[in-house]
Formats: structure tokens, sequence, C-alpha cells
């Protein structure tokens, strides 16, 4: 009866603590055998996290899918773009830093721009980018949502300057790219301006 306990107790703390948002106590390969003890994560009011083997000055932070820690310390896992956006006359676009994952910077940098020029009458569903790294040429492809009151061709010249002007500088500005030149498409089909 006392190893029962011994095992069940433990457990039960760790699936009320989960179910309540709380840390599950931590395991390792020894709680298994009398005698051991695990060393608990413990975390300071900095941000750091101080566990077993780590030094006092790395702080770990979530990654967004959540599996893993990133180290903040050595983290390359972002790059900083020159997003583009049209000024408030409608007459030029303007350059503003920010930081997309590394990864995937063409996609976010798209994505970036996309957010900036939404609007509740032209729903863009979706995107996809496609860079031939032979010619330098990027293929945006959009698709509205099938409610969009609006399409491509209803845009305004301040609208087509704000939506494919932004992504056109924004993906050709960015040396990081190599992309010399940008074609737009609507679900496969040339969008002609």
């Amino acid at each position: 009866m006392y190893s029962i306990k011994k095992y069940l107790i433990p457990l039960l703390v760790g699936v009320i603590l989960a179910g309540c948002g709380g840390d599950a106590p931590t395991s390792d390969n020894n709680n298994n055998q009398p005698g051991t003890t695990s060393t608990p994560i413990t975390e300071s009011s900095t941000g750091t996290s101080d566990t077993k083997g780590n030094t006092p000055n790395q702080t770990q932070t979530p990654s967004p899918d959540g599996d893993k820690a990133i180290d903040t310390d050595t983290d390359k896992s972002s790059l900083t773009l020159d997003i583009y956006q049209v000024d408030a006359q409608c007459e030029e676009l303007v350059p503003e830093k920010a930081a997309v994952s590394a990864e995937n910077s063409v996609d976010a940098a798209v994505g970036q721009v996309l957010d900036q020029v939404s609007s509740s009458d032209l729903e863009i569903a979706g995107y996809r980018v496609n860079v031939d790294s032979s010619s330098g040429m990027a293929t945006v492809d959009l698709r509205l949502s099938p409610d969009s009151q609006r399409r491509f061709l209803s845009l305004s010249t301040c609208e087509q300057l704000a939506l494919f002007g932004s992504l056109r500088k924004t993906l050709t500005d960015n040396s990081q790219f190599n992309i010399s030149d940008v074609r737009f498409t609507e679900q496969g089909q040339e969008i002609e301006l």
C-alpha cells in the first residue's frame, strides 16, 4: 500500500496542477529509483530560468508552437527588414523596420504588408509566394475571400500603391531576398494593373 501511495500521490498532484493551469512538477529518469531527488525549475522575477546545468544568465523563452524553448541570448531566428507602407498623402512608400522570422522571411514580410493594408471591404483570405532564384522573380498569389465586397481591379490608384507597391518594394528592396521583380496573381491568374 505504501508503494502505491508513493507513486500515486505525485501523479495526482501533477494532474491537479495541470488542470488548474499551473506547471506540473518536473521529473527526470531518476524519480523511479528510491532515495533520489529531482531539481525543479525555478523562475526568478527577472524572467530567467535556472535549472540543473544552465547558467544563471541564460534566458529561455517558449517558442510560438510551445514545443521547445528558444535561447534568446543566441537567438538567430529573426531578421530585421524594411517593410514599406504608403505615406499619409498616398504619394510615396516609406520603410518601417520590422523583425520577422528568418526561417520564412519572404512569407513573413508579405504577411506584414497585407496586415497593414487589410480592410473590411477587401478581404484577403490567403496568399502564396514563389521565388524563382535563377531569375529573381517572385510571384505573389493572392486569394480573396468569397465574401469580399471588392476585387483587386476595383482598387483606386492609392489603394493599388498601398497593396501592390508596398509588396513590390518590400520584396525587391530587402537585398536578403535576392528578388529583382514581382508579379501578382489571383488564384494563378495574372492581375492586370
